[in-house]
């Protein structure tokens, strides 16, 4: 099931779980000319499906391309429609999200919500530096309110820890978070929220961003706080602001997906 959401080309086309790889993977395989004209939303029997030229849109694995709500279809469309002569998937995240959600998700969401759930154990927001005091001060400042908010909402409780030696969380609050991952636990959105965890490595921010506690941008600032003190302090290069911008549009592009579906 990993590979399989890891895998948002979905297809025969090649995967790897680092989206600029991913992208490198696809420019291998010769780009598909675009066969249509004419892209729109149509009702369907189960919500609203996206339509070529006449003609319903089908997932890889030949199922109806159908979701629960117009602006979520709209998101599909548009990138239909915003294809030029030659198809790239590399450019339509949410499609491939979808395409992920409806051929894989939706046969085991049980396994999708126990990988969350592991994320959830070891999340990010629990390990925090113990120097220097200005990086500490940036993650408790980033980090201290989802985990104020969890503890709000879900009356949980987390250790917090200083470095990256593994620390065990209550069962308790681990259990809590998989009980309301289970009140969302429909494909399109556990999708969205595994693609969203996976990326940042927290299930924490990916919860407080689908509950609308943190707007997409904050969480992925968030998510960030270690990565931009060393760029700060080391400087990047061309091919991690590669990889990073890669990951901000998949991880956007859930975020997106998951308010459509209200």
């Amino acid at each position: 099931m990993r590979d399989l959401l890891n895998d948002l080309e979905a297809g025969n086309h090649l995967s790897d779980p680092d989206p600029v790889k991913r992208a490198q993977n696809q420019m291998k395989v010769p780009l598909a000319k675009r066969f249509y004209e004419k892209v729109e939303t149509a009702k369907a029997p189960e919500g609203f499906a996206v339509h070529l030229d006449g003609k319903p849109v089908r997932t890889p694995g030949k199922v109806l391309l159908s979701l629960p709500t117009e602006r979520a279809a709209k998101l599909v469309s548009d990138e239909f429609a915003g294809q030029g002569e030659k198809m790239d998937l590399t450019s339509m995240p949410v499609t491939r999200l979808v395409n992920t959600a409806i051929d894989g998700v939706a046969s085991d969401t049980q396994a999708v919500l126990e990988d969350i759930l592991r994320f959830a154990s070891s999340d990010l927001l629990y390990y925090r530096a113990d120097a220097p005091e200005r990086l500490v001060a940036r993650q408790a400042e980033a980090w201290d309110p989802v985990i104020d908010w969890m503890r709000g909402r879900l009356g949980v409780h987390f250790f917090l820890a200083e470095g990256v030696m593994h620390v065990e969380q209550p069962r308790e609050s681990i259990a809590a978070i998989g009980f309301h991952l289970r009140q969302r636990d429909e494909p399109l959105r556990l999708a969205a929220l595994h693609v969203m965890t996976s990326i940042t490595g927290s299930a924490l921010l990916a919860l407080a961003v689908e509950s609308g506690e943190l707007e997409p941008e904050a969480a992925w600032t968030a998510a960030h706080v270690d990565e931009d003190w060393n760029i700060e302090h080391w400087g990047d290069d061309s091919e991690a602001v590669a990889r990073r911008n890669a990951r901000k549009r998949d991880f956007m592009a859930a975020s997106d997906l998951i308010r459509a579906l209200g």
